[in-house]
């Protein structure tokens, strides 16, 4: 058992708390049970999995499965679990993994993408991407002056879905949309001061839709690049909504109108 944080493996292991270690090892943490369960069902690639003798008597069979798919499995004791958590109270097992993600592959089969421009918060970040599993998104592009796709409070907040949505950090978005338009894609920018509410377009065919920064929203060139320009209303004296809630707005009423909840004609909605 290791009982030490001096321990060369537990320091390396906490350096993945910061961006910058996780960019140095090209790995990242997994926390918690919940999200180490994730990975398992969908055999991701474990590197180290550290867990504490009281973690593995109440879940002998993912540690079992744990330990059969990552390189090293340690017991270790609970204050260098603490040690290696971002959590106020880990609940006995932290895991580490390496940084790569299910890229979307084909813009041609899209059927419902999000492009995501310089998201801040990494609960945003996760909660979105919970969200878009949730709404059968089946890519997600995250332009590059982003928090992190692997920040652990990202993992945390997707509750999981983190592991099931095709996802790729992206350094110039509007490639992103051109290749998707040349594919007959339709992009989609939110934007405040949309003469057409969200609920007004139609989102049936294959479409990708923009959300921008907490605070400044879409540049202007991705809104100028737009097939279409939507708006979420809002009551007087309501500057915003928060990203993560617009992104369930809208893929939401796309899944509502997919289902085929109301007829759609010419882009509009008809009674």
């Amino acid at each position: 058992m290791l009982t030490s944080t001096q321990n060369l493996l537990i320091k390396q292991i906490r350096k993945l708390q910061k961006a910058k270690g996780r960019q140095e090892q090209d790995l990242f943490l997994l926390e918690g049970t919940h999200l180490l369960a994730e990975a398992c069902a969908v055999d991701y690639p474990l590197v180290t999995v550290c867990y504490t003798p009281e973690w593995q008597k109440c879940h002998q069979q993912l540690c079992q499965d744990a330990i059969s798919q990552c390189q090293r499995a340690e017991l270790v004791s609970q204050s260098v679990l603490k040690a290696i958590a971002t959590t106020v109270q880990p609940d006995g097992v932290v895991a580490t993994a390496q940084r790569t993600v299910i890229s979307p592959n084909c813009f041609g089969s899209l059927s419902l993408g999000l492009a995501l421009e310089t998201i801040q918060d990494p609960g945003n970040l996760g909660t979105i991407i919970r969200t878009a599993a949730a709404a059968a998104v089946e890519g997600l592009w995250l332009s590059r002056d982003s928090v992190d796709l692997d920040n652990p409070k990202v993992l945390r907040a997707s509750a999981g879905q983190w592991f099931r949505l095709p996802m790729a950090v992206s350094s110039h978005l509007p490639d992103v949309v051109r290749q998707c338009q040349a594919q007959g894609i339709q992009v989609v920018a939110t934007v405040p001061d949309a003469t057409m509410s969200y609920w007004e377009l139609n989102l049936q065919p294959p479409t990708l839709i923009m959300l921008g920064n907490e605070a400044a929203g879409l540049r202007a060139e991705l809104v100028t690049l737009a097939d279409e320009q939507v708006k979420i209303p809002l009551m007087p004296g309501v500057e915003s909504l928060n990203v993560a809630i617009a992104a369930a707005l809208i893929l939401y009423e796309a899944q509502r109108q997919r289902l085929g909840n109301g007829g759609r004609r010419s882009g509009a909605i008809t009674e």
